[in-house]
């Protein structure tokens, strides 16, 4: 049966009010549905919701989120451990003794030449009067600076790897610092020593021989010992092998001091008893005093866990 005019006027009334809802007005009455000793929830229309709720995930920033924790896949791996050869300090050092070694010795070339004939040369009459020139002094005393940081790298290494790897200072330099302090106070203390016991038994000229000498020796142990270094940094030279050509050369300056004692002091006193005592009291003894004294340094240095 068709719809009359009744039903169709009900029909319309009802899709308008459909299509224009009354908005919704809650009730400003208390919350009866809170809890026994429950302070009453605030009503729905008096609720902020937080900033992070009220933006979206990319709002401002659509790729940087670093307040968001976003994970990690696999397992972490331990830290690379410091070593010598990525340290860049330790690099420019050994670039900078290795270019002004080269340098210094390319103008140098006759000052060598004739100082290693008089450390070779079998009597002790050599030219003891000549003077250096200020510029092979200072040649001498740089290659003698280089010689103390060489042995103060080659003892952080020794210390790195048999003793502790951890210390209670707070940068490794200083540890190293501490080395080369050490050597170079050695080598002063060294000096004076021989100064003293040569000034008292042997004369003026004998001892500024013996001293010119000591100082050109100390400087070739230096050169010496300068590819050992370089092998041990970058190359991965092991441990033995490195203490071995250490031992190597200290061994050729022990032989070069004790000749050229001999022939300065006691070429004509056949004292073999007097040039053993004089040897090992001034060379062996400070020698493993300075031993002792760096391996307790870097004992006394170490984190005990």
């Amino acid at each position: 049966m068709p719809p009359t005019d009744s039903t169709a006027a009900m029909r319309a009334a009802h899709a308008d009010t459909a299509a224009h809802a009354a908005p919704i007005r809650h009730s400003p009455g208390h919350d009866t549905l809170s809890l026994p000793a429950r302070a009453k929830g605030s009503s729905q229309p008096g609720v902020s919701l937080p900033l992070y709720y009220r933006e979206g995930f990319f709002t401002g920033d659509t790729l940087l989120h670093p307040e968001l924790d976003g994970g990690r896949y696999g397992v972490a791996g331990d830290p690379v451990p410091e070593t010598m050869r990525a340290d860049d300090t330790v690099t420019i050092a050994l670039l900078a003794c290795f270019a002004i070694t080269i340098t210094a010795t390319s103008r140098s070339l006759k000052f060598i030449a004739r100082q290693a004939k008089e450390l070779l040369r079998p009597t002790g009459e050599g030219r003891a009067d000549d003077t250096e020139t200020s510029a092979e002094v200072r040649f001498q005393l740089f290659l003698t600076a280089q010689t103390c940081l060489l042995l103060a790298l080659l003892q952080y290494s020794y210390t790195t790897n048999f003793i502790a790897t951890t210390f209670t200072l707070a940068s490794p330099y200083q540890l190293m610092g501490i080395f080369l302090g050490t050597f170079a106070a050695y080598f002063a203390a060294k000096a004076l020593l021989y100064t003293a016991v040569n000034l008292t038994f042997f004369s003026r000229r004998a001892n500024r021989q013996w001293l010119k000498s000591q100082l050109f020796i100390t400087s070739a142990e230096g050169v010496m010992l300068f590819p050992v270094v370089l092998l041990m940094v970058y190359f991965d030279m092991p441990a033995r092998s490195v203490a071995y050509s250490v031992a190597f050369v200290l061994i050729i300056v022990k032989i070069l001091t004790f000749h050229k004692c001999h022939a300065i002091f006691f070429k004509h006193k056949n004292g073999f008893l007097q040039i053993i005592l004089y040897f090992c009291a001034l060379e062996i003894v400070p020698l493993a005093a300075l031993w002792g004294a760096l391996v307790e340094t870097g004992n006394h240095l170490k984190i005990n866990i």
